[in-house]
């Protein structure tokens, strides 16, 4: 068995406690929480073939007033970026993260996931700025906790990348 720590980075109210409880326990809830430091959630799954228990670390969101702490990186196999499509700055902040994660985990694999994808109609994240990062080499998917859309797809994807990182 092969266990992994995948760490849910981004501003407050993206949406990572919703993307963890859709895909650790099949749930949505409409009410929000804020999470008060960090939240450890497990699940196993299969990812290509072999069994991986995903611990995954839903922190706190990050605003002017809450910045979030290197030392939680530490150990991590992964991570995911989450930003709010309905909301332009959340993708700033996420830009943000990335660059001191990637500092801190020796570029662990991770995934940019715009979340709240059945809102699109309300959406303020330009595509061409999605568009960019995906020349940078990002992983890009669009995700909605509310619908389960893409969400244990990211999952998988993150894990697969992780193992071809070991392999490779």
């Amino acid at each position: 068995m092969i266990k992994k720590k995948i760490v849910m980075l981004g501003a407050f109210a993206v949406g990572k406690t919703s993307l963890v409880q859709q895909f650790v326990h099949s749930i949505f809830s409409e009410k929000y929480l804020t999470t008060i430091g960090v939240k450890i959630d497990q699940k196993e799954l299969m990812v290509n073939g072999q069994e991986m228990t995903m611990m995954l670390w839903d922190l706190y969101g990050e605003d002017g007033f809450m910045k979030m702490k290197p030392s939680y990186m530490i150990g991590s196999s992964g991570y995911f970026l989450v930003a709010d499509g309905t909301r332009s700055e959340t993708i700033e902040t996420a830009i943000e993260l990335q660059r001191m994660a990637a500092a801190t985990t020796n570029n662990a694999p991770f995934i940019l996931l715009i979340n709240k994808s059945d809102l699109t109609e309300s959406w303020e994240i330009a595509p061409e700025t999605l568009l960019k990062l995906q020349q940078k080499g990002w992983t890009v998917m669009l995700t909605s906790a509310k619908l389960n859309l893409m969400v244990n797809d990211a999952f998988q994807k993150l894990g697969q990348m992780m193992l071809e990182k070991n392999n490779g």
